[in-house]
């Protein structure tokens, strides 16, 4: 008995070896392609579960069913309007047929190579053959957007609430998009899709993801839209002043109108009641004329003879007959 357990022990070992090399497992979101001596034999296997093979001169290849994903390197390619950008992109794309695949590609590895070399390609032709404003906007709403306001800044001219100057900011002029950026991308999926089926890779999106202008002239496009903008200030600013100084003319003018129509409408109140005093003395005069002329003569000794005041007169001065004549 002893000596037997070391046997069945053996035996448990090879029949362990002969199922691992006999059954293999294909789990969710994989494809299997059985090769054998290297070579790929029948149709790829797509169900999850365990399968069998024959063990030991097959085995079982490994791929990806899900979706993945190519990032590709930005890369320099002049559009059709002579200018120099640098294109981001990345795309989606499946293992279509497998065994085409494997014959092609071998593997994820030399599909990525694939993928990048013909993505380029496509993308450098594509975009050569637009103007850089079809890969940068997929619509015209900014169009749109400026026909509205310049309609509201001819409105408010007409009505004499703007200037021309206001409207500087959006007198230049913008490029109607034909195509868009989504389209283009479309394209390029498109023209790439033929030459990687030959590879078993189905192409299923590609994006444009960042589109820049090169860095040799980016600075110099950067220097130029800060110096346009500054320009458009100064022109504000100098334009605001110019208001400022006409608001301020007008509120003087303004003053001046309300001042002088306040100062005429005195003057006519104290001529009105100059000319009620002089009424009222003319009357009090031709009812007692001596009362009214000694009255008067009090009313200037009042004013006149004060106590810190010294007079050098005659005794016989008209002026103080009144003091005289008093018993």
């Amino acid at each position: 008995m002893k000596n037997a357990l070391p046997f069945f022990g053996f035996l448990v070992f090879v029949a362990a070896f002969v199922a691992s090399s006999l059954f293999y497992r294909v789990n969710e979101g994989q494809q299997v392609i059985i090769t054998q001596f290297g070579r790929p034999i029948g149709d790829p296997v797509l169900k999850a579960g365990l399968h069998i093979k024959m063990p030991f001169i097959q085995d079982a290849r490994r791929l990806e069913k899900r979706m993945l994903n190519w990032d590709g390197v930005p890369n320099e390619f002049p559009t059709k309007d002579k200018k120099l950008i640098m294109v981001d992109t990345t795309a989606r794309w499946l293992i279509s047929h497998p065994l085409r695949f494997i014959e092609k590609v071998k593997d994820e590895r030399g599909a990525i190579s694939r993928i990048t070399t013909v993505l380029d390609a496509a993308t450098r032709e594509i975009i050569s053959n637009y103007n850089l404003v079809e890969a940068v906007r997929n619509s015209n709403d900014i169009i749109d957007e400026q026909e509205r306001r310049r309609a509201e800044i001819e409105k408010a001219k007409l009505e004499g609430r703007i200037g021309d100057i206001l409207d500087e900011e959006i007198t230049g002029e913008i490029e109607r998009v034909y195509v868009g950026r989504e389209e283009l991308s479309q394209r390029i999926a498109t023209k790439a899709l033929p030459p990687l089926e030959e590879f078993g890779i189905q192409l299923v999106d590609v994006q444009l993801r960042r589109i820049a202008y090169h860095p040799d002239v980016e600075a110099k496009v950067y220097d130029r839209m800060i110096s346009e903008r500054k320009r458009i200030a100064k022109k504000i600013r100098s334009y605001g002043k110019g208001e400022q100084a006409r608001i301020y003319g007008n509120t003087e003018e303004e003053r001046l109108t309300i001042e002088s129509g306040a100062y005429k409408e005195v003057q006519q109140i104290l001529g009105e009641a100059e000319g009620t005093r002089t009424e009222i003395y003319s009357k009090a005069y031709t009812k007692d004329a001596k009362f009214y002329e000694f009255y008067r003569t009090l009313e200037a000794y009042k004013k006149s003879l004060r106590p810190d005041t010294n007079f050098l007169m005659s005794s016989d001065s008209e002026f103080l007959k009144v003091l005289k004549e008093v018993p």
